[in-house]
């Protein structure tokens, strides 16, 4: 069943730590997203492979957008 990763508020995308096919652990770092002048780290909620990433670097993003698909 394919879990969604969703921004937990607006921000812009520094980084993406992952691609699709790599493997995940709950709690890993995937993504950074920039909010409010901070860093903040998104992570994976539960093992799985990374089938979609739907931001790219630098995109801005609102809350509760739709980041990343593990399956």
């Amino acid at each position: 069943m394919a879990v969604e990763v969703r921004a937990p508020m607006p921000g812009n995308i520094m980084e993406i730590l992952v691609k699709v096919g790599d493997a995940v652990k709950a709690d890993d770092e995937i993504l950074i997203l920039e909010a409010m002048k901070m860093e903040n780290p998104i992570y994976a909620p539960e093992d799985g492979v990374v089938k979609e990433i739907n931001v790219k670097e630098k995109d801005s993003v609102e809350a509760e957008q739709l980041l990343v698909v593990l399956e």
